[in-house]
């Protein structure tokens, strides 16, 4: 069974910043190669805002077009990080972390945290 140790959510003002964090356990981190971070409003579908394939080098990433240029996403080993930069209040929502194993080319999870939540307001 995989869990999930997640943090750095919380409230900021518009335009600030915070980092997400989240480690899995009870899987060699090879066997998922894939994590991310999807994130859900009330009232709205839940979005792929962040995803990274790979372990530290050479790393395949996608973002969702409306964080492109403000989120980054990183990982090492079980571990991965969001930076959120210039962040807006429509960025506020619940971020759940998730991990899996993808193909080549493509983005697939199989496992999902509890979530962490961000408010962005002022």
């Amino acid at each position: 069974q995989v869990q999930f140790t997640e943090s750095g959510g919380g409230l900021v003002q518009p335009g600030g910043s915070l980092r997400l964090s989240c480690t899995f356990s009870g899987r060699p981190y090879r066997t998922l190669n894939t994590m991310g971070w999807y994130r859900q409003a009330p009232g709205s579908q839940r979005e792929l805002v962040a995803a990274i394939v790979g372990y530290g080098r050479g790393d395949r990433i996608k973002y969702a077009d409306s964080v492109q240029g403000r989120f980054i996403i990183s990982r090492i080993n079980n571990t991965a990080t969001l930076q959120m930069d210039s962040l807006r209040p429509e960025d506020t929502a619940n971020y759940a972390c998730a991990a899996g194993y993808s193909s080549i080319g493509g983005f697939n999870f199989n496992y999902w945290g509890q979530g962490t939540q961000v408010t962005v307001s002022s």
